[in-house]
């Protein structure tokens, strides 16, 4: 009786106290709860590029990130709680991205995780750093996420500059001369645009310039951009931005008779391949994840042997193996959080993490956010599928 007339009486007290103070009253007076952790549930926050459905590689992305989530919640979710994803469609629109993201830490989200393209992805961190927000496995390969260094951001994937540089390197070996880059209109592809060209200078081989365009570009504009690069003697050409107007780009040149390669980065390559189908035979794409349908590491049998349980006939996917190597990482970080988590303790969790995701090793430092450093090259072969 005298234990719970205490317990009465210091409800009562806290009832009368400010918020302020009551906030900062020893833990053993009073507890605050952790934004988005619970008992049973961690809460995730993602904004995604699906457009509705329109976006085949944001749908192949999120249904890797399904698949690795749902198993590892019917395996007990992590340490005892169910991941719980809560998931908004960023359209592929920056300014959306950043409502979004501070909508869902709002509404309750522990962490922000996983965008795939490169301003939702940038807008997404900007809000991330304003709230304190840790922010895991951003899809995106845009350079601003890793420079300057970033103490909240945890991407898995490696960056878009390996991706160029091993693309560069393969081009010399072959016995390419003159690399251009058609690029998004935006920061971030001005980014990847002086990238390129230190990369080339580093490699030694001649840099063509950039073409820079924006989402409305018209056919007649890709016919010029196509005859550009020709013109200034770029024997390849490589992609940052939309896989769709590049592959519009690809089918004006080669309408144009043009003999220029055109090779790209991990994103979209799968449904750019299939669009392009007869153009794309001989294409170099670099991957940023073993090949999804060969058994070379563990982390690609266990998407396909997960995949074919929980979604059976869903082809399998570069995409989609991305998905669930970026969830089964997420799920790994969630992890160094410890039993009771907290995002302090997430962070300290991560500032010397080292984890195997399935032959493929993850490693963030304190001051040095690198991720996953695998970087492979693979060609569209005669049937259409890439071989790596």
């Amino acid at each position: 009786m005298q234990i719970s007339h205490l317990l009465r009486a210091r409800r009562r007290l806290l009832g009368l106290l400010p918020a302020t103070l009551i906030a900062a009253l020893p833990a053993r007076y009073a507890t605050a709860a952790v934004p988005g952790v619970s008992d049973r549930e961690i809460i995730v926050g993602q904004n995604i590029t699906r457009q509705g459905g329109r976006n085949v590689y944001g749908a192949d992305v999120q249904i890797g990130i399904q698949a690795c989530l749902a198993d590892i919640n019917r395996n007990g979710g992590v340490l005892g709680r169910q991941v719980v994803l809560r998931t908004l469609d960023d359209d592929n629109d920056a300014a959306k991205a950043e409502a979004h993201a501070r909508q869902l830490v709002a509404g309750g989200a522990f962490v922000l995780f996983g965008s795939i393209e490169g301003g939702p992805s940038t807008a997404v961190m900007k809000a991330a750093v304003e709230m304190g927000v840790p922010f895991i496995g951003p899809m995106a390969g845009s350079p601003g996420l890793r420079r300057p260094h970033q103490s909240l951001v945890f991407p898995v994937r490696a960056e878009h500059r390996e991706e160029f540089r091993a693309l560069i390197t393969h081009a010399q070996r072959v016995g390419l001369k003159r690399v251009a880059l058609f690029h998004a209109d935006s920061s971030v592809g001005r980014e990847h645009l002086a990238n390129v060209e230190k990369l080339t200078a580093e490699i030694g081989i001649a840099f063509a310039g950039g073409q820079p365009f924006k989402g409305d570009i018209t056919d007649p504009q890709l016919v010029a951009a196509a005859a550009g690069f020709a013109e200034r003697g770029a024997d390849l050409v490589l992609n940052h931005g939309s896989a769709s107007v590049y592959g519009r780009l690809i089918r004006s040149a080669r309408a144009a008779g043009l003999r220029t390669h055109y090779w790209g980065v991990n994103s979209g390559s799968t449904p750019l391949a299939a669009a392009l189908g007869e153009l794309a035979k001989g294409m170099v794409f670099s991957q940023i994840v073993p090949n999804p349908r060969a058994g070379k590491t563990a982390l690609a049998r266990e998407y396909q042997s997960l995949l074919a349980r929980s979604h059976p006939g869903q082809p399998l996917s570069y995409g989609g193996l991305k998905g669930y190597m970026t969830a089964k990482a997420l799920t790994l970080a969630l992890r160094a959080a410890g039993s009771k988590p907290t995002r302090n303790s997430l962070l300290v969790g991560l500032e010397k993490f080292d984890a195997d995701l399935g032959d493929l090793p993850l490693r963030w430092r304190k001051g040095e956010h690198v991720g996953s450093a695998f970087v492979d090259l693979a060609l569209v072969g005669r049937d259409g599928r890439f071989v790596q």
